[in-house]
């Protein structure tokens, strides 16, 4: 018995000793750390979304999408110009050269900056003169996005620091005290406070400033390091950025321009907008894996093409493409079988009487996510094959085809439903045009992103994926 118990004992250990390594390695997998790092903030922005659509009326509470949709969207014009660049050129630096990056690429940012401040409140002042009746959303947009952007102008290039380094887990500490704090006064405002929607904004750009703030102490933002900023530097990353900048603000596009012409119908307005964000919010959710995944295939498949071994970047695209299309496939299914109720959690009992024509809207945006690896991956092995003026024509076809679309379904038969249809045909094109130019520089076979994807799998059972 004393050497069974022994036995027994020493089998506990070594099952308990590969637990412990396994979560280890769990730890510093940075696919999952990425995952978590955004499932972390879209839970807390969830929450923030559903507490909103439940202070707000639908008037109320579609000036906010407009404003935040129209910040998004401007976000990505400033940040694009730097981002990707930043990305790129921070793989594997020295430390001056870091300082020298983070700095130049702040200083560009602080000339966009107040480019941005002239045009927004030269552009009210001039609307005011005129007295030009506008969408209340774009007015609140003129006003207050210039703070905003000082506001979120020191989180926003450390981003590109924590993507470079791969470092998902600090990334998620800042945008987490970015987006929980908001949520915090949100929580605070539905049960005791009461407040309207301009404190709401108020708020939100106080909790910005903190985290842009807190980054600056850290060191990680670039502010400090504006004296090490270099022209050649900032050529650089201009010379790449107008390219990634074109293809990320395009990119924007596909789904603003929606809210966008929307805002600008007479007939829907800001009820129309507050509507069609419903079933657009859940359709967001579903691509939180795709956007983590996409944060850590970026780096690799650059490196491997910029050491030349295209057969490990052809890999890395179609292990990405092929098993993150696997794992969205389950998730549309339940996800249209399941439209109403979905819509209900997120909207509330303000959205009841529109439930039939929501529902409709999300299950079409079910199709929608499904295409999005094919699209989204081509897009990123063109940046990472150093063809991002190839990435850009595809996103500006696709920009100008959903433009299209938008206007024809807003003012001419005035229906969200064929707004909806318009995301899934344009980004049909999207992936036929991705693949065409692709195959200009590299030997693509989508019919080996099935083969890669079932390799994974196998690999799975045994070990974590490096």
């Amino acid at each position: 018995m004393g050497k069974a118990a022994g036995t027994i004992q020493v089998l506990h250990q070594k099952i308990g000793s590969v637990m412990v390594g396994k979560l280890k390695k769990l730890g510093k997998e940075k696919n999952l750390s990425s995952l978590l790092s955004n499932v972390s903030v879209a839970f807390a922005g969830l929450l923030s979304f559903m507490l909103l659509t439940r202070q707000l009326d639908k008037e109320a509470f579609g000036d906010w999408v407009l404003f935040i949709t129209l910040s998004t969207f401007v976000d990505l014009l400033r940040f694009g110009l730097t981002r990707n660049a930043s990305v790129r050129l921070l793989s594997g630096t020295t430390f001056t050269e870091k300082k020298q990056i983070l700095g130049s690429s702040y200083r560009i940012n602080l000339w966009l900056l107040i480019i941005i401040i002239l045009v927004c409140w030269v552009l009210a002042l001039v609307l005011n003169f005129l007295v030009i009746d506008v969408n209340n959303g774009y007015e609140l947009f003129l006003i207050w996005y210039p703070i905003l952007a000082l506001a979120n102008l020191g989180w926003n290039n450390a981003l590109a620091l924590f993507q470079a380094e791969q470092n998902f887990n600090r990334m998620m500490v800042v945008r987490l005290l970015n987006v929980g704090l908001f949520l915090v006064f949100l929580l605070l405002n539905h049960f005791w406070l009461g407040l309207g929607l301009m404190e709401i904004i108020w708020v939100n750009l106080f909790v910005n400033l903190v985290s842009s703030l807190w980054c600056t102490l850290r060191k990680w933002d670039g502010l400090l390091y504006l004296p090490n900023a270099v022209k050649p530097v900032e050529k650089e990353l201009i010379h790449f950025g107008k390219y990634s900048m074109g293809t990320l603000v395009s990119s924007s596009l596909l789904k603003s321009a929606d809210t966008f012409i929307i805002g600008l119908s007479p007939f829907l307005g800001s009820s129309g907008i507050a509507m069609y964000a419903i079933p657009l919010k859940l359709t967001d959710l579903l691509g939180i894996p795709l956007n983590s995944f996409t944060m850590t295939a970026y780096p690799r498949m650059s490196k491997s093409c910029l050491e030349g071994k295209m057969h490990e970047a052809r890999k890395i695209f179609y292990t990405y493409t092929g098993i993150i299309t696997l794992l969205f496939l389950p998730v549309a299914i339940f996800s249209f079988i399941m439209a109403e109720e979905m819509v209900l959690f997120l909207g509330g009992d303000n959205y009841a009487d529109s439930l039939p024509l929501l529902t409709f809207i999300f299950r079409i945006f079910t199709v929608y996510v499904m295409l999005l690896p094919l699209d989204r991956f081509t897009g990123v092995l063109l940046d990472s094959l150093n063809r991002p003026k190839y990435n850009l024509y595809k996103v500006i076809v696709m920009t100008l085809a959903n433009i299209l679309i938008d206007i024809i379904a807003v003012f001419v038969f005035e229906s969200l439903v064929l707004v909806a249809v318009g995301t899934v045909l344009f980004t049909l094109i999207g992936i036929f045009m991705g693949f065409y130019l692709l195959r200009k520089e590299i030997e693509i076979h989508s019919k080996d992103m099935i083969t890669e994807s079932f390799l994974f799998i196998k690999k799975l059972k045994t070990h974590l994926p490096v």
